[in-house]
């Protein structure tokens, strides 16, 4: 099959994979939320070499990312797996680290924060959670064009937007995730990197 292409994968994995390689440096197994089209994890995995990566995404997905991971040739890079944040099955429980790119944006906003909420709960102390996306702060844009992708995400479903940074981050740090470093990103966007913290977590 044709592999599924985005070129917004393409712009931004180099810089991404320059964050991962330094906030996942002690991980040893990645939990992706929401794989897309697989461009990440084949780029980012070949080039990490002491972690293994689970894809995870809803059905339509999960043939696409198989197909960049067979390109990429790579043992570490598990075969992708069915999965909904609202699950209550996780697709995998010994996992030390998250990642997931364009996913709040597009989720509505309960449904993020319950992506942040159940990410918290399941990581162990010491685990990373990155998140990589557009963020308004202290309820601004960040860029014209910023602006323009959340009226044009609105008109497609008036649940998704891009998100506030200072919102996302109170919920997080409600359920356990310290903020650990705020990366700017190629096109105005952002990666969020949180660690677990021994505490307990936080009520609904």
């Amino acid at each position: 099959m044709t592999k599924p292409f985005s070129q917004a994968c393409e712009n931004n994995k180099a810089a991404i994979l320059d964050v991962l390689q330094r906030v996942f440096d002690q991980a040893t197994l990645v939990l992706e939320v929401g794989s897309g089209t697989g461009q990440h994890a084949a780029h980012f995995v070949p080039q990490l070499p002491h972690l293994r990566w689970q894809p995870s995404d809803i059905p339509a997905h999960l043939s696409g990312i198989e197909s960049w991971r067979e390109t990429a040739e790579c043992k570490r890079l598990l075969p992708a797996k069915e999965f909904d944040i609202h699950d209550i099955h996780w697709p995998i429980s010994d996992f030390d680290a998250v990642f997931s790119a364009n996913t709040a944006h597009i989720m509505a906003w309960e449904t993020a924060t319950l992506m942040v909420k159940r990410v918290a709960e399941n990581l162990p102390t010491g685990g990373v959670f990155a998140l990589y996306g557009p963020f308004k702060y202290s309820g601004l844009y960040t860029s014209e064009s910023n602006m323009a992708f959340d009226a044009w995400l609105k008109q497609q479903n008036p649940k998704q937007g891009i998100r506030d940074f200072e919102k996302i981050n109170a919920q997080a740090q409600n359920f356990g995730l310290s903020l650990f470093e705020d990366n700017p990103m190629p096109a105005n966007n952002r990666l969020l990197v949180w660690v677990k913290q021994a505490v307990n977590l936080g009520a609904d």
